[in-house]
């Protein structure tokens, strides 16, 4: 076959230091992936493949993306990930027709404002794992994104656009710096998964039990000293991990999770439960090691008996 009528090419883990010279007789190239090897540039004759959909580029050692790279508008799919960038440039928003756009494992400290034009993000979008200090205000404008992952990094802050992704399912900020979360995280109504552990959250805002689709909420090893009574709006969810807070006290309204499976109350100073806790029907599992309460209410015999594993 010409390499003209081309469309797939797969150069994944072959140590290549280079891209093929005559990669621009590709003309009818679609998916590209030489992921996990050992290039250093990209190409000019890579940035002329006006057919290309999806590139791989991850797992190399990229540290530059020349201007011209900007031209592959057709880009469904882009993974930049685990390479040396330092920058991405504000062209990366002429980009508009990416579905999922992985740059995380480089260096960042900042993304480009023009993240926000890509509004046609609706898988995935991976930044993760780069010294980021901020996201820009413009996250806001991926109205359509389901995953978003910001891990590994070094947010104090959120900013309250991020209340405008609507369509998020699933938001991972876990492994930050975070102090507070603004309450405009409250408008994340399609929100399955919040995975916030290790950061450095004191208190939650009261708008988080409008977050009511979520089935899974990670607050471990945070700073929390309290949770608001509208968690108890929080019906459908079914796992609950609050291990290694400073939780003196927990809300009655706990009791209202009439779907959660599993609570994790490990490491806490709690002296007291709520007797609203014995009445979980679906409760699979309470953890409550590490915590050295007054004394154990009876009706944790009855969550037992009713097939409740309790770690005390």
């Amino acid at each position: 076959m010409s390499v003209a009528n081309i469309i797939q090419l797969d150069l994944d883990r072959q140590q290549l230091s280079h891209l093929p010279a005559d990669l621009d007789r590709y003309i009818a190239l679609e998916n590209l992936s030489a992921y996990d090897n050992c290039l250093q540039e990209i190409p000019l004759n890579l940035c002329g493949l006006a057919k290309l959909k999806q590139l791989s580029l991850g797992r190399n050692c990229l540290s530059h993306i020349p201007e011209a790279f900007w031209q592959l508008t057709g880009l469904r799919l882009l993974n930049l990930a685990e390479n040396q960038l330092t920058m991405v440039s504000e062209h990366i928003g002429e980009l508009t027709q990416l579905h999922t756009l992985d740059i995380a494992h480089n260096a960042l400290t900042v993304l480009p404002d023009a993240i926000g034009d890509l509004t046609n993000l609706s898988y995935f979008l991976y930044v993760g794992n780069n010294p980021l200090i901020a996201l820009p205000a413009s996250i806001g404008n991926l109205h359509k994104l389901r995953y978003f992952n910001a891990t590994d990094a070094n947010l104090t802050v959120l900013p309250d656009s991020i209340g405008e992704m609507h369509s998020l399912i699933e938001l991972r900020l876990y492994n930050n710096q975070l102090i507070a979360l603004p309450r405009t995280i409250g408008k994340l109504t399609q929100l399955r998964e919040l995975h916030l552990q290790n950061n450095k959250l004191r208190v939650l805002p009261d708008t988080l039990g409008d977050l009511s689709a979520l089935r899974e909420l990670c607050l471990s090893n945070n700073v929390l000293t309290g949770l608001p009574a509208s968690l108890g709006n929080l019906v459908n969810l079914t796992c609950l991990d609050l291990r290694n807070n400073q939780l003196a006290a927990l809300p009655d309204s706990i009791g209202d999770l009439t779907n959660l499976t599993f609570l994790d109350l490990r490491n806490n100073r709690l002296k007291t439960l709520p007797a609203s806790l014995g009445q979980l029907p679906r409760l699979e599992k309470l953890d409550l090691r590490w915590v050295k309460l007054e004394s154990y209410p009876s009706w944790l015999a009855e969550l037992e008996h009713r097939g409740c594993v309790v770690f005390s």
